[in-house]
């Protein structure tokens, strides 16, 4: 009896494990997705200030848009802790990102600054499109040198 106690124990808490990680990859999936919305929507934006497709008014103000959007998104549930690379496979959020959680909002912030300022810049045609796009970079690259993991 003893010993089939201890297995199912060890079986539960083995299970247990398993479940808080599954738990998360539904926020997973949403941080996750999110980024790919931003991606899509810069892509957009920065083939037209290179000049690889036309300048279209119509577009550039829809990405500019959804960039806005995604970055009000609150980001407290797609973050929970224990959902860092250290602890679960697919994701490259370092968990740093729990250590400094009041950084990691201003860098967010930051994001959608510079986001909003692609709105008003979207209006102006591709020449000011360019500067928009930089200070875009800069804000996902402050976030990504602090609490990103590189690829393996």
């Amino acid at each position: 009896m003893t010993r089939l106690l201890t297995a199912v124990t060890a079986l539960s808490l083995g299970l247990s494990g398993a479940a808080i990680a599954q738990d998360y990859s539904g926020q997973l999936k949403a941080r996750q997705g999110q980024f790919r919305i931003l991606a899509i929507n810069l892509g957009t934006l920065g083939d037209m200030a290179q000049g690889k497709t036309e300048y279209d008014a119509e577009a550039a103000q829809a990405a500019a848009d959804s960039l806005v959007a995604v970055s009000m998104i609150h980001q407290g549930p797609l973050w929970p802790e224990g959902s860092s690379e250290m602890d679960m496979d697919g994701t490259r959020a370092k968990a740093e990102i729990w250590d400094d959680w009041e950084d990691f909002g201003s860098k967010w912030s930051a994001l959608g600054e510079a986001a909003t300022a692609m709105q008003t810049a979207a209006a102006g045609g591709a020449e000011a499109i360019g500067p928009a796009m930089g200070a875009l970079g800069g804000a996902c690259k402050a976030c990504h040198d602090s609490y990103r993991a590189p690829r393996n």
